[in-house]
């Protein structure tokens, strides 16, 4: 069965067998190679790789093997490989784009089809059309097989991790860390993440213990591979259970973060991002632009007062983080969803990256989690209280409920001040202390998510139910 192919926040994602096939995968193959023979990159090198979802090695074969038979000279990666990885070996290489074959933090039925560009970067948004446009019918789909395709050596099988971890060497002091005398616990959540902290630290008086940590496509215990609660409360359990000094957390392909404190207290995304640039900011004397979403945190706003760096706002998905990071030569750039890309690395989501960073934090502070976050405040001048709902929503409603936020004009929600309507993304309303309530449909899922960020606790519930009104949901 074949089917129309979107593109949405970050790629193509559908249901295992129904809509994602290996007909639809070459289909998809097909497109993106069109696509870079008409951006003049004919006969260039390509990189494919794939996630531990069920039969993804399998998929990820099914486009190299499309890939291939355009003329093209593919590094198929020889196991499932964290996001970051695959990016990374684009540049490495010289290659002109990838494709990698991950539904990230979808539930266990989906898998996905993500392209990246020659900077490792996620295509933007006019790409992610054109590609779409050059997305044919089956019969017009080339195909070499793989055993022939090696043997032309038209396709390479080969191990990523070795190129990606002598980059991150140079970025991140690891031997400070495994030094540092850290218990350190890991969720890879079953996915790509798993094995990387215990060879990147081990051999030193840090100790790293994972969990979940084998291929298990169903994510059990977890409602997805995402990296918030309730997804992460068994590890957050785990990290009192064994003294562990943080719980550093990874979704399924490796591309996002989050952290659980020394008294397994979940340190949501958007204190992380703050805490991260405030790392980079202060820790490491960097001063270049912030690149982050309409969904994340007004931290990050302050930040750049206090340092003199400027700050943009984007779109939800990389597709907008990762261009606006290397039109402005961005130090950091990430979003709500626990994804941040840094400017000494590569505009991809980078949770390992991000991690280590977090650690080094930890080390060169002396601070743990918690003591970091009462820090953060206390150079801000104040606490901002974070929160979300996501609500499934049919597609076939969406018109109905985008008439009604068009309409919406309010004065104050929970009581604040209503200063401003951002329709960036979705309806953000932006409140007199500096936090916001935000409104929008989720491009990868028929999902309405309700989001709010406040310097006042006990404002979060009173703004997410205003925020569910507003949207029909109540």
């Amino acid at each position: 069965m074949t089917t129309d192919i979107h593109f949405g926040t970050d790629g193509w994602r559908a249901r295992i067998a129904e809509d994602y096939t290996f007909d639809n995968v070459r289909r998809a193959a097909q497109g993106f190679a069109n696509y870079l023979v008409d951006q003049g990159f004919e006969g260039s090198q390509v990189v494919v790789g794939y996630d531990k979802r069920f039969a993804a090695e399998h998929f990820g074969a099914a486009a190299a093997e499309v890939m291939a038979a355009n003329g093209f000279h593919v590094w198929l990666t020889d196991t499932a490989t964290p996001t970051p990885v695959i990016s990374y070996a684009i540049v490495e290489l010289g290659a002109s784009g990838g494709i990698n074959i991950t539904a990230s933090h979808n539930p266990p039925w989906d898998c996905g089809f993500k392209v990246r560009d020659r900077n490792g970067a996620a295509v933007a948004p006019a790409g992610l059309r054109t590609i779409e446009e050059a997305i044919p019918p089956l019969e017009d789909v080339r195909r070499i097989a793989l055993e022939e395709a090696e043997e032309q050596d038209l396709v390479e099988i080969w191990d990523a991790a070795p190129v990606y971890m002598e980059h991150i060497s140079k970025l991140v002091d690891i031997e400070r860390i495994k030094e540092a005398d850290l218990r350190i616990l890991v969720e890879p959540m079953w996915g790509n993440g798993m094995g990387w902290f215990p060879r990147i630290l081990g051999g030193g008086p840090t100790t790293v213990t994972e969990i979940h940590n084998r291929r298990n496509p169903l994510y059990p215990g977890m409602v997805r591979p995402e990296p918030i609660p309730p997804n992460v409360d068994p590890a957050l359990e785990k990290t009192v259970d064994f003294g562990a000094d943080v719980c550093l957390i990874m979704d399924g392909d490796a591309d996002r973060m989050g952290i659980g404190d020394e008294n397994g207290v979940f340190i949501n995304q958007l204190q992380v991002y703050g805490l991260l640039a405030y790392y980079l900011l202060e820790v490491r004397g960097k001063r270049k632009p912030i690149v982050k979403t309409v969904s994340t945190t007004s931290m990050l706003e302050r930040l750049g007062e206090m340092y003199d760096v400027p700050v943009y706002r984007t779109g939800v998905g990389f597709k907008y983080v990762g261009p606006k990071m290397i039109e402005t030569d961005a130090m950091i750039g990430g979003e709500e969803s626990g994804g941040y890309a840094f400017g000494e690395s590569i505009p991809e989501r980078d949770g390992i990256l991000g991690n280590l960073y977090f650690l080094d934090l930890m080390v060169q502070t002396g601070k743990s989690p918690s003591q970091l976050i009462e820090h953060l405040y206390d150079k801000l001048g104040a606490s901002y209280y974070y929160d979300r709902v996501d609500t499934r929503f049919p597609d076939e409603k969406r018109p109905e409920a985008k008439a009604r936020l068009d309409a919406a004009e309010p004065e104050t929600l929970a009581g604040l001040e209503v200063k401003d309507i951002v329709t960036l993304d979705g309806y953000k309303y932006e409140l007199e202390d500096g936090g916001w309530l935000l409104i929008r449909f989720s491009g990868t899922e028929p999902v309405i998510r309700v989001y709010c960020e406040t310097t006042d606790e006990d404002k979060v519930q009173p703004l997410l139910n205003e925020g569910l009104e507003l949207a029909g949901l109540k």
